[in-house]
């Protein structure tokens, strides 16, 4: 009965800001029934990491009572986790685990006992297992979960970040190899997903803010008025814009070729990695996926076509 579940949030926390969901259950299936994002000033979070504490915890603390948050599921980021393959022994994810577990100081460089992970099968032959896993600093961990314990938020669980976002985005039982293309606003996140499961993931430091500030500084205007110009007109401008145009090429092309040396490199690799496949396409997310022109502009040089995600594919 609806009085006796408890609701869950989803939530996220990167340098940008807290985004947070909440679903409710139709006869249709789900929905979402809120969202909400909480700004955070620069330097409350750099590289992954919260510097500063208490900012985060008030952020937290503004959503859970605007939307009477009780229990959430949270994501840990990228930048400050180790993405590993192994062939492992066993038919069970115990199993699995404890056979990843031996050899875990080969998979990520700390002792293995300051190490939280798990894994998931990718492809099984005969006895052995190739799995996916995840492993972070158990501070990192540790963290995360103080700061949402001192708000008052219990955790149901953890994940990462490159493991929700091709779960999202592909649909159930998907088997193509994809490239996962997130330009968030300070960093663009890239994922080669194969079976909806990560197989490379790399963080640049350089997102859509910048495309901001060469707007801002090309027209001498406010950052509010720069997203708008940006949103407007994109990566198209007419005979009389070219110099903003230049403006926005010069910044989007460092992006581009960050993209295109990851991809080359995924696409060279065949037969040297298990369960390895060329990449087929890409998919844009993030929030600045629609900056009008992108999709084109990047397919130009990647070769593969590229389109926008539907985070509702699911």
């Amino acid at each position: 009965p609806k009085y006796l579940s408890l609701p869950t949030a989803g939530i996220d926390v990167s340098a940008s800001g807290i985004k947070v969901v909440l679903f409710k259950e139709t006869l249709h299936g789900l929905e979402v029934a809120d969202f909400a994002e909480e700004r955070l000033p620069a330097g409350a979070i750099v590289a992954g990491e919260i510097s500063d504490r208490a900012v985060v915890v008030q952020a937290i603390i503004n959503l859970k009572k605007k939307y009477n948050i009780g229990q959430a599921n949270i994501t840990l980021p990228e930048a400050r986790g180790y993405l590993f393959e192994a062939d492992v022994e066993g038919t069970t994810p115990s199993e699995w685990r404890t056979a990843a577990e031996r050899h875990l100081d080969e998979y990520v460089p700390l002792p293995s006992a300051e190490v939280s992970f798990d894994v998931v099968p990718l492809v099984t032959n005969g006895s052995t297992t190739h799995v996916v896993g995840v492993g972070y600093a158990r501070r990192v961990v540790e963290a995360s979960l103080s700061v949402f314990e001192e708000a008052g938020v219990t955790i149901r669980s953890i994940e990462s970040e490159i493991f929700a976002i091709p779960r999202a985005l592909l649909p159930h039982g998907d088997q193509e190899t994809v490239l996962i293309i997130d330009i968030g606003k300070t960093t663009t996140k890239l994922l080669v997903v194969s079976k909806r499961l990560p197989r490379f993931a790399t963080t640049l430091d350089v997102g859509g803010h910048a495309l901001t500030l060469a707007v801002q500084k090309h027209f001498g205007v406010t950052e509010e008025e720069a997203k708008r110009v940006k949103a407007e007109q994109g990566l198209h401008a007419g005979e009389e814009n070219q110099e903003y145009l230049q403006a926005m090429l010069s910044t989007v092309a460092v992006i581009r070729e960050e993209i295109v040396k990851r991809l080359d490199y995924w696409q060279s690799r065949e037969g040297l990695i298990a369960g390895h496949a060329p990449v087929t396409r890409a998919l844009l997310v993030g929030g600045n996926a629609t900056v009008r022109g992108l999709p084109e502009y990047l397919q130009a040089d990647l070769k593969i076509p590229v389109e926008l995600g539907d985070v509702f594919k699911n």
